[in-house]
């Protein structure tokens, strides 16, 4: 008989309000995934792990906030779960940086099987700090992590997923040094928000965690898509998933202006534009990473030849980034 893998709970680092929870997360089996291993094998045998994982479907659960809020949620059929709900007073439970702190476990005993970390998992969640001046959202692939994305049939990216740990994953040069930068602000000590988008599904949560940690990019929000399910079909007209949850970003902080930091690539060039057409007032700049890919980056030239709104840089380095930041007043 097969020994049953421990069950665990992986909360997603998200973000709220001072009365507002917005809090997701997975529960599964732990496969126990080594983001630092090596060899051909065992990072194809991670690869498999990640997409082949074993949900822990309607469960309950519950988290805990600080020594007297507690909520309560189900996961879904995929193991997913999300608490949106009004709680007041969040303030008191926010660190200097304006993270809170939460604790999440099983509500029901499983029989016979073990849970993890005694059934006490940490999570977190960002509420914008007071004294921060704006936010900072960010595309993660070939923005800050080199995938491929614009590479023949995608199979740089196929690649590197597979065939490289996270460990091993090397960011675009001096991306780090240019976030904290903008983290910091003018004075230093700013803690503005840094939230990173991606279209890869939660599957690899882990994974980008890990890369963000390791690299040391400032903490913030991760902010990924559900795995497509085979033969779903996209509804004519509706908005791409990273730019539902930009535009999510903007309605839960109407007060808060927004840097938006991308590559040339693929979707971002069209997404910003669109966005900062919508909200000409809360985009203060836009920066899209230059990619080697003559076709695509005359399309984003042509696209942004006539548009003045807002402040727009197609990057070429981090260094000129921080120059045009410096010049822009987000950064000293």
């Amino acid at each position: 008989m097969f020994k049953k893998d421990p069950l665990q709970i992986i909360p997603f680092q998200t973000y709220g309000t001072t009365n507002r929870v917005y809090l997701r997360g997975r529960a599964l089996e732990d496969e126990t995934i080594n983001l630092e291993k090596k060899g051909v094998f065992n990072l194809v045998i991670n690869a498999w792990k990640r997409f082949e994982s074993d949900e822990i479907r309607n469960t309950e659960l519950t988290v805990k906030i600080g020594d007297d809020k507690i909520l309560h949620t189900r996961t879904d059929d995929s193991g997913y779960f999300l608490v949106d709900e009004t709680v007041e007073n969040l303030m008191n439970y926010m660190n200097s940086e304006g993270w809170i702190h939460m604790q999440w476990s099983f509500k029901t005993k499983h029989l016979n099987r073990i849970i993890k970390l005694d059934n006490k998992f940490p999570g977190e969640m960002l509420v914008p700090s007071p004294k921060c001046k704006f936010g900072v959202i960010s595309d993660i692939d070939d923005t800050i992590l080199h995938t491929g994305l614009v590479s023949t049939l995608k199979w740089r990216v196929i690649y590197n997923t597979i065939f490289k740990s996270a460990g091993k994953r090397s960011p675009l040069d001096g991306a780090p040094e240019f976030y904290h930068l903008l983290h910091q602000g003018t004075s230093k000590d700013e803690a503005n928000p840094m939230f990173y988008v991606s279209h890869s599904p939660w599957n690899l949560y882990r994974y980008l965690d890990y890369f963000l940690k390791k690299n040391n990019f400032p903490k913030g929000p991760i902010i990924l898509r559900n795995f497509p399910t085979p033969f779903q079909k996209k509804i004519e007209g509706e908005k791409p998933q990273k730019q539902k949850e930009i535009l999510n970003l903007l309605q839960t902080y109407p007060h808060l202006n927004f840097i938006l930091i991308g590559d040339s690539g693929e979707h971002d060039p069209d997404i910003y534009k669109e966005i900062a057409q919508h909200y000409p007032d809360r985009i203060s700049a836009i920066y899209l990473r230059s990619v080697k890919h003559k076709k695509k980056m005359l399309r984003v030239k042509a696209l942004y030849k006539d548009y003045k709104n807002t402040p727009v840089l197609l990057v070429e380095s981090s260094t000129q980034a921080i120059t045009h930041a410096k010049k822009n007043g987000f950064i000293s």
